[in-house]
């Protein structure tokens, strides 16, 4: 098993990301598109070979992100309708996610097993998250719908902002 550290840079611009391994040093890198369209989040390795893609669809009535790994869809996001709360929906290939992903505190299962487990740590300047990895090679996967997760929310929250 090994743990991973994502914190959201609160300041940037470009909505970057840094991911940490438990000896704190720089495994993974992510990047949003600044002034893009469709908006997108990319995912690169130490080699800045790319491992995963986020994006959010342009033209839809109600927001749907795709989340792919290594060129290929493995989860789609959509938005449901709701009245009140906002609520969502995560359809991909025995990929599941169980718990409380809007409060950042769950259990991704892969075709039934736990392959990750992802917590917001409190008390941070930005978001971070300490995601653990049962299973490697779903790694590239879980820190995807992750990023996607936390996109989401961004998405929401500044929804609801704007209608303030």
């Amino acid at each position: 098993m090994s743990t991973l550290y994502m914190k959201q840079k609160v300041f940037s611009l470009g909505e970057k990301f840094t991911v940490k391994d438990q000896s704190d040093v720089d495994k993974y890198f992510i990047e949003g598109s600044f002034f893009k369209v469709p908006k997108t989040f990319t995912i690169k390795d130490a080699d800045h070979q790319e491992v995963g893609v986020i994006t959010k669809k342009v033209f839809s009535l109600l927001p749907k992100f795709y989340v792919e790994v290594h060129g290929k869809e493995v989860v789609t996001i959509h938005k449901e309708f709701s009245f009140f709360k906002a609520r969502y929906r995560m359809d991909g290939e025995d990929i599941r996610v169980q718990g409380d992903w809007w409060d950042k505190h769950f259990d991704i299962l892969a075709r039934g097993t736990v392959v990750g487990h992802v917590n917001e740590k409190w008390f941070t300047w930005g978001d971070t998250y300490e995601i653990d990895i049962e299973n490697e090679a779903y790694e590239h996967m879980i820190l995807s719908l992750v990023v996607a997760i936390d996109f989401v929310k961004q998405t929401e929250q500044n929804a609801s902002n704007s209608h303030r």
